[in-house]
């Protein structure tokens, strides 16, 4: 008995800092957050401990239901793209023998070691009117004139599909380095054509990977507004950038509140919504 209490206090101190640091660190400002959501702003910097509930019908104003529609119409776009390059890349990736596929790994990870902001620098360079683009399509013959890339709605993507292709080549990997190739082999011995053997057997198998790879590019384009300001300027305005311009132009730190609460939550559904579509798939297989 004295052996059993003492090793529960023994596991109890060990988990004792994590637990205190998941509660001053993720749950105390989530929750700080949440009743600031329901307060009212006063004066330039004040707050006052009022219970209201207009900073949420603040949000249902046209204007920031046009942003969070924006911000989510270019999250599906985000990972719609990273899923079609990064997809095929992690399977063939996780083909390749050892030494080949260490060298994928290596480029992969080597822009990592450097600042984001500056990859994002490279890519103004490589869109701005008369860059290396506009430069490249009109010595092909392509264009006649400078398209002035920089600052639309395309450079955008593409930085978002930069910036976040990585998770989702690196989540399929993970899958199908653990496929059983003898499995397709199977398939094809049986008479199924190549695309017919990926269809119903790889794919089905590598669908975990996907599934995180969907989840580590959704959530991160619904706020990665530095993207859009670097690449966009002020032509494409997602809800990081107009909670930025609530706290630090307009001070008005409750209703900064309520559009992160509101985007956590939308956050949350997808999580929810992905959770019971894995889940459900998986009772399907046991069935």
């Amino acid at each position: 008995m004295r052996r059993d209490r003492r090793s529960r206090r023994v596991a109890l101190l060990a988990v004792l800092p994590m637990y205190l640091f998941t509660l001053a660190f993720v749950i105390g400002p989530l929750a700080y957050m949440l009743v600031l959501s329901f307060m009212r702003r006063s004066g330039a910097w004040g707050v006052e401990a009022d219970f209201t509930l207009r900073n949420y019908l603040h949000i249902g104003e046209p204007v920031f239901l046009a942003t969070f529609w924006q911000s989510l119409r270019l999250a599906f776009a985000t990972t719609a793209l990273v899923t079609l390059i990064g997809y095929p890349f992690g399977y063939f990736m996780a083909r390749l023998t050892p030494k080949w596929r260490n060298r994928c790994m290596i480029l992969l990870i080597v822009p990592f070691w450097t600042s984001s902001l500056m990859r994002l620098y490279g890519w103004m360079i490589v869109f701005r009117a008369n860059g290396a683009l506009d430069r490249l399509l009109m010595w092909a013959g392509l264009t006649d004139r400078p398209l002035k890339l920089l600052y639309t709605y395309p450079a955008v993507v593409v930085g978002m599909v930069y910036a976040l292709v990585p998770f989702m080549i690196y989540s399929v990997y993970s899958s199908a380095e653990k496929l059983d190739m003898g499995l397709l082999e199977a398939a094809r011995d049986l008479g199924a054509p190549r695309s017919h053997a990926f269809l119903t057997v790889a794919l089905p198998l590598t669908m975990p990977g996907v599934g995180s790879g969907l989840v580590l590019t959704f959530i991160p384009s619904m706020g990665l507004y530095f993207i859009a300001d670097i690449l966009g300027g002020n032509k494409v305005v997602l809800v990081g950038t107009l909670i930025q311009e609530q706290l630090m132009k307009v001070h008005d730190w409750p209703f900064a509140a309520a559009l992160s609460v509101v985007l956590m939550a939308l956050t949350s559904l997808f999580l929810f919504v992905y959770r019971r579509a894995t889940h459900s798939g998986e009772l399907e297989g046991l069935v």
